[in-house]
Formats: C-alpha cells, sequence, structure tokens
C-alpha cells in the first residue's frame, strides 16, 4: 500500500443523499446517472463491524458495487459472478461462516483493512475504493468515527445488527435501538463540506430502513439540525408501498414497535426534518394525511424494478426539490 498517493479533489456537490444499502442504493443509482460528479452520497456506517479480523462496511460497498455495475442483480447486495471457495475452506475449518464474504468481495475487506491499520480514515478509504470503481459520484461514510447499531430484543439484551439482520435472519422481536459511540460521533468532513457549501441545491433521503440506516446517520450530534435549518430543500422517498417494506425488515421492526405500517408513519418519523416526501401512486389516498403534517407531497412510483424506474424515481426527485424551491421563492 506504500504506493498509494491522496485521493483526487472532488468539487462541491449540488445534491447530497442520505442512504443505507440495497433500497437506498437503487435510488442512488439513479440519481448517479442523472447527476454523476454533482452528487454526494453519504452512506450509513452503523452496520459497519469487525468479522474474521477485517473491517466490513456492508452499506458502502452495496452502494459501491451498485453504482459502479458489479452488483449482483439478483440479490441486490456482493458481487456478480462470485465464488465461494474461501468461505467453504473456513466451513471445513469449523470457523464462523454465518456471514457471506466471497472471494472477490475479500479484496474490498482486505484492501479497507490495511488503509485503516496503516492509519487512513474511513473517508479516505472510501474515496480510493471508489476511484478503483470508477465511480463519478462522491461517496462518503457519514462520519469517520465508529458508531454501531444495536438491536434491543424482548428479553432486555441488545444484539449485533449483522447478528440480528444476518445471523438471527431478524427473527427476534425488536424493542428499541441504540448506536454505541453516537455521542462522540462527528460528521465525515466532506459531509460537512458539502453541507456548508453555497452549491448545495437539494439534499434527499433515501428509501432505506428509517430506524437503522437513516437514524444513525441523523442520530450524529448536530447533524439533523443542520439538515433540518438548510436553505434546500430536503424531501424523503417512502421505503413502504401499500403498507409492505419494499427491502428487509421495515415493516417488521413497524410492527414490533407498535408503528402502523403505513407511508404516513414514515412521513411521520421524518416531519422534523424534511419539506417534502414522495409517495408512491398506489398510496395516493394517503396524501392528505402526510399534507397534515406540514409536507409537500409527490406522487411517484417508489418500486424501483428495473434500471429505468431508478432513473425515472431519481427524476421526480430532483423535480420535486425544484418544485419545493421555487415555492420557497
Amino acid at each position: 500500500m506504500e504506493q498509494l498517493t491522496q485521493v483526487k479533489k472532488q468539487n462541491p456537490p449540488q445534491y447530497l443523499a442520505l442512504c443505507g444499502g440495497v433500497g437506498g442504493a437503487k435510488l442512488a443509482l439513479g440519481l448517479s446517472y442523472l447527476l454523476g460528479e454533482k452528487l454526494m452520497i453519504a452512506v450509513n456506517t452503523a452496520d459497519d463491524f469487525a468479522h474474521l479480523g477485517l473491517h466490513i462496511s456492508p452499506d458502502i460497498d452495496t452502494v459501491l458495487y451498485t453504482l459502479s455495475g458489479k452488483s449482483n442483480q439478483a440479490q441486490g447486495w456482493g458481487l456478480e459472478n462470485e465464488s465461494w471457495n474461501f468461505l467453504s475452506a473456513m466451513k471445513e475449518l469449523g470457523q464462523e461462516s454465518w456471514f457471506q464474504l466471497g472471494d472477490r468481495d475479500l479484496a474490498t475487506h482486505v484492501t479497507r483493512t490495511q488503509l485503516l491499520k496503516n492509519g487512513q480514515t474511513l473517508s479516505y478509504v472510501t474515496q480510493f475504493l471508489s476511484e478503483q470503481f470508477s465511480i463519478k459520484p462522491s461517496v462518503v461514510p457519514m462520519s469517520d468515527h465508529p458508531v454501531r447499531t444495536l438491536i434491543g430484543i424482548k428479553n432486555g439484551n441488545y444484539i449485533p445488527f449483522q447478528h440480528y439482520f444476518v445471523k438471527e435472519q431478524c427473527k427476534p422481536q425488536v424493542d428499541r435501538f441504540k448506536f454505541d459511540g453516537i455521542e462522540s460521533a462527528t460528521p465525515c468532513p466532506a459531509l460537512i463540506e458539502a453541507l456548508n457549501s453555497p452549491c448545495l441545491k437539494g439534499i434527499i433521503i433515501c428509501p432505506s430502513n428509517p430506524f437503522v440506516s437513516v437514524d444513525p446517520i441523523l442520530s450524529i450530534p448536530g447533524l439533523k439540525e443542520i439538515i433540518r435549518n438548510h436553505p434546500s430543500p430536503v424531501i424523503a422517498v417512502t421505503p413502504i408501498i401499500g403498507g409492505q417494506a419494499i427491502k428487509g425488515p421495515t415493516t417488521k421492526m413497524m410492527t414490533e414497535l407498535g408503528i402502523p405500517q403505513t407511508a404516513c408513519s414514515i412521513a411521520r418519523h421524518y416531519r422534523d426534518v424534511a419539506d417534502g416526501f414522495i409517495l408512491d401512486k398506489k398510496d395516493s389516498a394517503l396524501k392528505p394525511d402526510i399534507e397534515q403534517l406540514g409536507l409537500e407531497v409527490e406522487l411517484a412510483q417508489s418500486l424501483m424494478q428495473t434500471l429505468a424506474d431508478r432513473i425515472d424515481l431519481a427524476k421526480s426527485c430532483l423535480d420535486f426539490i425544484t418544485r419545493i424551491d421555487g415555492k420557497a421563492e
């Protein structure tokens, strides 16, 4: 790693997306087609964990693989044309094999771990990997400080997020969430620089799980207030269509937390930070209720099954921001 030089300085972005893993990465891909280098994607890193001596950043890797066109299209995570020789050998040795580490994916984790051990920040490592993958938007971690999501379950214990999500396959009943280390975390420097830039035209909260993908970002001390008070429009995209999550355990968590499984509940969750909410056309009957929360509402197709769907939703986001901004003037 001695041959590495300083990564390229990027221009201030015009749009900022707050993003988790698979669901958020789909919209991030659509936005990247329309915006290229004008986009910054701040990714949740509270899912990061140490495994087999490696620093794993699941959400960052999902975004990197998706934007570079290298992701497994069927799964939405991991790499296409993956092989599993390493994992098979670990099983033969009786070692932990519950977390899927593919042979090609392993190269990303080894590179990240080596760079971090050499004293580089997670921001540097993420930008370095982005450049290796020829990604045009700026992809940044929410923070260079370690924050870890812990899932509170009904028996009173906390378990690490990846144990809940992958090892236990989301089976334990969720009671609460804790973001260990959040009190001492600060936003990564590039994120703060983007929020302070006069170039920033809009902020988009992607359709990621609001409780374990977006809330860790917004829980960094002071960040929610900066976003709430930002002069540019802030919009959130629903991860719920017809009472069901587009991806992941969002609706299961909502049920266990006693929250109605509707897009209106998601809008209420974001009402203190967002100016507008993108609602799926199938849930148009909820529009008046969401508007009563004080939010502008845009109807769009939020189910992203194809690349065209991702780009269309991204265009709806940008048009919505322009409309809200025009009203403010």
